[in-house]
């Protein structure tokens, strides 16, 4: 079958289908075999559920035949992130403590997505807990690159990112505590969007609960857009989630981006950026000037919260395993033995002043980007790594540790805005690079709006990576 049929939009799909000019059966079977073929390279999947795929396809295609063409998600293949649960399938965390874990309830989102009509192709790659930027574990190793192997695909969503560059399914789940959506997004030239902290419940509570978002991942604008109708609204078992239903993502793709005010921040404190990422992001945000949009460079580096976010990230991940006997510590990535050890130097009233600080700090940055509709920065400072490093190891000539090195997409966990990742061009070494689009305080209708315009003024749909040609 030809390629063409695997990098085919979810809503590309759904005129196939409505036209009968392909089948639900017929495109699940395509995309479970070139998952066979290419898995075992790319390690995007942890966990394939052919047959309750195929299951689900049937019961698609009875549907289209019957003149039915609802729910939304009808008949469109995707893949669950391995930290979120599924009924009846294992759902390892990433990580040997969890291997042979088998929930008995859907987390919220899968339990939409599924009633949506969507097909579950299974479950991605992940580090473990999503304890960092690079999807690689003691389950499956590491999640390859489809750019190019040997390069991180990203954390901790990593797998999703991957199965939709190689084209192994047009829409997949993420989840974002640090980064995690755009992070992989950038890495493999795919979109991720990480919507308004409570906007996709998340339930049950991430360790890093105040920061955690579910967000949509796919390749094109208007796929992640349709997902998120799909994600989104309040649910009881997350308090955090918003009422905030009767939103057509979608149809608010449309209508002009001239007239908004951009922020562009290049630099976060005195954090490095390679040069050639900048460039690259820079040409991106000219463009959406000569779209109309009215783009102010930041006087000065937004100011960096790491110190925040170490506090808060390392002494949750060590209460994720608090509980397990001393035995089980070999069982976890030595990566995450080293966050945990770091996290003891800590005391509750340490977290208790990170928890004022992140607040403190997203009141700052409020009122720093309120005059602006958008703000535009890098989504990382550099290009793909090492799969299977926990961090770039230097960026532009300089040193980097754990999460620090990523320092344009913590800041709005902190703050809970809505933020995506757009490809917006290729390195020199073929590998892609990531604009990041942030909104203000739950405007994720204009985030995805000036996203659906970049991505028409660029278009990357004919980019595909040669693992996957």
């Amino acid at each position: 079958m030809a390629d063409d049929l695997f990098y085919l939009s979810a809503l590309e799909l759904r005129q196939e289908y409505q036209r009968r000019s392909l089948s639900p059966v017929e495109v699940t079977r395509a995309v479970l075999e070139r998952i066979d073929q290419l898995n075992p390279r790319l390690k995007a999947f942890i966990t394939v559920t052919a047959d309750l795929a195929l299951k689900q396809a049937q019961r698609a295609e009875v549907a289209y035949a019957m003149g039915h063409t609802t729910p939304p998600l009808l008949g469109i293949p995707i893949s669950i992130k391995d930290v979120t649960p599924t009924k009846g399938i294992r759902t390892t965390r990433g990580s040997l403590l969890w291997k042979d874990w088998i929930p008995d309830e859907d987390a919220p989102v899968v339990e939409r997505v599924l009633a949506a009509g969507a097909i579950l192709l299974g479950k991605t790659n992940t580090p473990e807990l999503g304890w960092k930027g690079d999807s690689t574990n003691r389950l499956i190793g590491s999640t390859q690159n489809p750019w190019k192997p040997g390069k991180t695909a990203g954390g901790s969503s990593g797998g999703a990112a991957a199965a939709l560059a190689a084209g192994l399914g047009p829409l997949a789940q993420g989840t974002d505590g640090a980064g995690s959506v755009r992070i992989p997004a950038s890495f493999c030239g795919v979109v991720g969007v990480k919507p308004s902290f409570g906007l996709v419940p998340y339930y049950p509570p991430s360790a890093v609960e105040s920061l955690a978002h579910i967000g949509p991942m796919a390749r094109t604008v208007a796929d992640a857009a349709l997902l998120l109708n799909v994600m989104a609204g309040p649910d009881p078992r997350d308090r955090n989630s918003l009422n905030a239903t009767g939103i057509d993502y979608l149809a608010s793709l449309e209508g002009s981006v001239a007239g908004l005010r951009a922020l562009w921040v290049p630099r976060i404190g005195s954090l490095p950026v390679e040069p050639e990422v900048l460039r690259i992001v820079e040409d991106a945000v000219r463009l959406l000037a000569d779209l109309g949009i009215s783009v102010e460079p930041a006087p000065q580096p937004l100011e960096d919260p790491y110190e925040v976010l170490e506090v808060i990230w390392s002494t949750a991940m060590a209460a994720a395993v608090h509980n397990r006997p001393p035995e089980d510590r070999a069982l976890l990535d030595p990566g995450i033995v080293r966050l945990i050890d770091h996290a003891q130097r800590f005391t509750g009233v340490d977290l208790a002043v990170a928890y004022a600080e992140r607040s403190a700090y997203a009141d700052r940055l409020r009122r720093l980007t309120e005059p602006y509709d958008i703000l535009l920065s890098p989504t990382t400072p550099v290009a793909a790594f090492e799969a299977g490093a926990d961090h770039p190891g230097h960026i532009a000539g300089q040193p980097t540790t754990f999460l620090h090195w990523t320092p344009f997409t913590y800041p709005f966990n902190f703050t809970g805005q809505p933020a995506a990742s757009v490809p917006c061009g290729f390195t020199a070494d073929g590998l892609p690079v990531g604009l990041q689009i942030v909104g203000r305080w739950r405007d994720d209708l204009t985030v995805l709006r000036v996203a659906r315009a970049f991505e028409r003024a660029k278009p990357w749909h004919s980019y595909r990576p040669p693992l996957a040609a």
